[in-house]
């Protein structure tokens, strides 16, 4: 008997690459109407990325790579269009054995309403997939609708084109109701590994839950508070540091070395900035290791509250995943699956939306 592949057996897998529509137009994201969030100079640069290249090649090897990676990107538009398909031009796809395809490489689509966004559907990447794919994705309703499109977390994404009926509108889509984003540095945790899909990354799920634009800046290896990127990422214009730096530290000394020197390096610029620091989550992997770590971020935190510090805050990782299930929130003991994800989002969006709310109240968003 000749061997079926699963999209044959069961049609809600099949991977549409073949786009049919005869009215369909594909607009470049780069141009107006559209609004691209997280992502660097995108409407001058040739490739979308995180980092202007001159920081990402002096931080180092990794970094200048994974600037590439889109993770935290977003499209933002509105259009009445009954479908809308993507055409993206992906230079090389990296298959990665513990981590979905959908997620690493793929994008998904929330339609955003007042200040809900809920996901509709993920366009799904074909297995084979050589130098980016084509996807649709249909509507059993008509009307008018405000949309994001998550960027995949572990993929170079160097054009990307909204394919739209040719009589459709097309609009700027919904605003932020937090404009200055949330920036967030750390690891491959921290850039969104391994979540089924791009919107399930804690960030984007926080991102949703209060409404607020956010910058992902977890390089996979390779976060380990360089002076050049702590220089660049203290210069940002942003609303909240989530300094979740622990994971990549070669070691105790290098944690020691560099965490409350990060910390101050952002105080020193930005004197009200909220600044919250995180622990690693995945605790429970070596646990004599894990406490040492702990003990210098609580040490950076009880220095900076000593020094009359009031808007540094502390998240102990080794509650994020915490409860029943604790062994279910990850794909290999450290990396979080969508569970870890989602509890990293209730601890970590907890403290983010006290401070948002705060802001709020004196005014500054």
């Amino acid at each position: 008997m000749r061997m079926k592949r699963i999209d044959e057996i069961d049609s809600n897998l099949k991977v549409q690459t073949n786009i049919e529509e005869t009215d369909i137009r594909f607009l470049d994201v780069r141009q107006e109407p559209f609004k691209v969030y997280g992502l660097y100079d995108y409407k001058n640069e040739s490739v979308f990325k995180r980092l202007p290249d001159e920081v990402a090649e002096a931080t180092s090897e990794g970094v200048a790579y994974l600037s590439l990676n889109t993770t935290g990107g977003r499209v933002r538009f509105s259009t009445d269009s009954k479908y809308i398909a993507i055409k993206s031009i992906m230079p090389h796809v990296n298959p990665m054995s513990h981590m979905p395809l959908c997620g690493s490489a793929g994008f998904d689509m929330f339609v955003d309403e007042g200040s809900s966004s809920r996901y509709h559907a993920t366009f799904m990447p074909p297995v084979d997939m050589k130098d980016g794919y084509e996807s649709i994705i249909r509507f059993t309703e008509p009307g008018e609708r405000n949309i994001t499109i998550n960027f995949p977390l572990y993929n170079c994404v160097n054009s990307l084109y909204i394919g739209l009926q040719e009589s459709a509108s097309v609009g700027s889509g919904a605003e932020y109701a937090y404009k200055k984003p949330i920036l967030y540095y750390g690891s491959s945790i921290t850039q969104g590994g391994c979540a089924s899909r791009p919107g399930n990354s804690y960030q984007a799920i926080i991102s949703r839950r209060y409404n607020c634009d956010h910058i992902n800046f977890g390089f996979s290896g390779s976060g380990r508070g360089e002076d050049v990127i702590v220089d660049y990422m203290s210069d940002l214009d942003i609303s909240v540091f989530v300094c979740d730096y622990d994971h990549n530290a070669p070691n105790v000394e290098h944690l020691a070395a560099t965490h409350e020197k990060l910390y101050k390096k952002f105080r020193s610029k930005s004197p009200l900035l909220p600044i919250v620091l995180v622990s690693m989550p995945d605790f429970d992997v070596n646990p004599a290791d894990s406490i040492k770590r702990r003990d210098i971020i609580y040490s950076t935190f009880m220095n900076a509250i000593r020094n009359g510090d009031k808007n540094v805050y502390y998240i102990d990782g080794e509650s994020l995943f915490m409860g029943e299930y604790r062994d279910c929130c990850t794909v290999d003991g450290a990396h979080p699956n969508d569970i870890g994800f989602l509890r990293m989002a209730d601890k970590i969006g907890h403290t983010v939306g006290q401070i948002l709310a705060k802001s709020s109240k004196d005014g500054d968003r």
